[in-house]
């Protein structure tokens, strides 16, 4: 078999073999095939497409092209979750604990943030101590214990994604439901869970920027879990402004915290019950919605959620006393507060804005060198459909760095107002599987 014939053919619109596919994934990764006949196959599966079966192949090709972890052994049904990212998303650190707490296994793997993305982890590390390096054998012990695990992804697990999505970054082929569904979903296959649930985000701050463009991306990606024997489920969520109100490390562990204790805004919380509602249905923990959603209130209420964080972060070397005394995490050396300038309801607030504003304090990373600063960050104080007056406070910065003219210019451009009464968008458009 030889590379070109399967380019030829893919250019010509033809239907690729489980065979050709299987041979271009292990000549990714033994490094056979180089990367310029890689990226010439990458754009004509770009530009011509593939169908549900060959992008089933493509990522049962690439889940096996390096270590897949066997859960088996961790009693009941294994459950994980994957966000394709947002601002403000720290829907793990208390949708987690509140499946944990209500009987479910959660055995997941997170990334880190890169641009205006905060990852997870990021965000975990703000706790002294913790650490997201657990081996397999730890990582099965820990989610027996106490029903809940979250590392990072080991150096093992795809390595062909590795490869391929460093090429697409700089070869324009990112843009292809194919290739992203088949490179998330080889990452949650590899995993070893049981169900998964897709939290596809569209928007100004998504990748996909309509919700027609989201179920696409969503029923490939479910399409693919039932092709290889999963039960895959997914949720199309508004990313059009920052979920819930803080945007920045240490600042979204205190509102998850928050939430975790009944405090947290309204938008987050109803996202951490809907998808909640998804996952216990999926583990066999409730038969209906009306049913989890009773159990993941109890939760939050008898404080046993909160505890499951605690044991968590307790079990992967994390100082709890951080937790149960937020004023100990990182803190900014200022705290500046940004009000309105006119009287008005508002009508857009941009995500991917706020995003690169937090970014640009030291929230996240512009390269994946960069160190975060878990302190710095933004807490919005009003969000779309609310109305300001003139003066009443849009958000307070936590900053460890003077906010220049040019930050705070681009700041206000981020929002708008009208006079008209704005109605508020659902969470989450649709569920979908």
């Amino acid at each position: 078999m030889r590379i070109v014939d399967v380019i030829e053919k893919k250019r010509d619109k033809k239907e690729l073999t489980k065979e050709e596919i299987q041979f271009w994934i292990n000549g990714v990764v033994d490094g056979s095939i180089p990367d310029y006949q890689s990226s010439s196959l990458l754009m004509a599966i770009v530009l011509n497409g593939m169908n549900s079966k060959e992008t089933a192949y493509l990522t049962e090709a690439m889940m096996y092209s390096g270590d897949v972890i066997d859960l088996s052994v961790i009693d009941g049904i294994k459950s994980d979750k994957h966000s394709t990212g947002g601002v403000g998303d720290k829907t793990s650190l208390a949708l987690g604990p509140m499946c944990a707490a209500s009987g479910l296994k959660i055995a997941k793997m997170s990334g880190r943030g890169l641009g205006h993305t905060g990852g997870t982890l990021d965000k975990m590390e703000s706790v002294p101590g913790f650490s997201c390096y657990l081996d397999e054998e730890q990582f099965i012990k820990q989610v027996n214990d106490i029903s809940i695990a979250i590392i990072g992804q080991t150096a093992k697990l795809v390595p062909a994604d590795k490869i391929l999505y460093a090429l697409r970054d700089v070869t324009g082929t990112v843009p292809a439901v194919p290739l992203i569904a088949s490179s998330i979903m080889s990452k949650k296959l590899a995993s070893g869970s049981d169900t998964i649930l897709l939290d596809v985000k569209f928007g100004d701050g998504a990748f996909m920027k309509t919700v027609d463009e989201a179920k696409v991306l969503a029923n490939a990606m479910i399409e693919i879990g039932k092709e290889l024997g999963r039960d895959t489920k997914a949720m199309i969520s508004d990313m059009n402004q920052p979920l819930g109100n803080a945007i920045g490390n240490a600042l979204e562990v205190m509102e998850a915290v928050n939430t975790l204790k009944g405090n947290g805004p309204k938008d987050f919380e109803e996202l951490c019950l809907q998808a909640g509602e998804i996952m216990l249905m999926q583990g066999k923990k409730a038969t209906s919605k009306e049913e989890a959603r009773t159990l993941l209130k109890e939760t939050i209420k008898d404080g046993s959620a909160f505890e499951k964080l605690k044991a968590m972060f307790k079990a992967q070397g994390g100082d709890v006393s951080y937790l149960e005394d937020l004023s100990k995490l990182p803190a900014a050396s200022m705290q500046v507060t940004m009000v309105a300038k006119e009287d008005g309801y508002i009508s857009n607030l941009q995500a991917l804005e706020m995003g690169t504003l937090a970014m640009r304090l030291g929230a996240g990373r512009a390269t994946k060198e960069d160190d975060i600063d878990h302190a710095v960050g933004i807490v919005l104080a009003a969000k779309k459909g609310d109305f300001v007056k003139a003066g009443d406070p849009l958000a307070v910065v936590h900053t460890n760095t003077e906010l220049t003219e040019e930050w705070i210019n681009d700041f206000y451009q981020a929002y708008t107002f009208t006079s008209e009464k704005i109605e508020k968008d659902p969470i989450i458009f649709a569920v979908l599987g």
